[in-house]
């Protein structure tokens, strides 16, 4: 269900309300109709080959994923439009932070399946924020859509 409104500031504010998701490709269908109840007139069936919508749901699915993979298992899930963009909050129960694979080091891929996925978030959003609380984490990721 998406919810409308103004932000404080007058802006754009509307957002997923939906039980946390079983898996990234919940995650993903909740982004997805929240892109689509935004931009209903240019949204179609051809939507997720835009490239901005693809990194969107490339984000959503990494975040996803590594939660619950690595982070003890997806505790929290929500996605809002605002006037900067699409902000992802993800949630899991390890208070442990990603940890970044040296992707410079001539040796990094040898061998190594995996692990590139908080490389690619840092670089497809314009902001990410960690933040260790009782529990576990989240992680927060804003998304530029233009």
């Amino acid at each position: 269900m998406a919810e409308r409104g103004t932000s404080p500031a007058g802006g754009l504010d509307e957002s997923v309300t939906t039980p946390v998701p079983a898996n990234a490709a919940e995650a993903r269908d909740a982004v997805m109709r929240l892109l689509t109840s935004q931009f209903c007139g240019l949204v179609n069936e051809g939507l997720a080959a835009d490239v901005v919508v693809a990194d969107a749901l490339l984000v959503t699915s990494e975040l996803v994923t590594n939660a619950v993979r690595h982070g003890g298992g997806l505790t929290g899930f929500a996605a809002e439009l605002t006037d900067e963009g699409l902000r992802l909050s993800v949630a899991d129960a390890s208070p442990d932070l990603p940890v970044p694979v040296d992707t410079d080091a001539e040796t990094s891929c040898v061998g190594r399946i995996g692990g590139y996925g908080w490389a690619l978030v840092r670089r497809l959003a314009k902001q990410v924020s960690v933040t260790v609380h009782p529990g576990g984490k989240s992680i927060v990721a804003l998304i530029s859509l233009t």
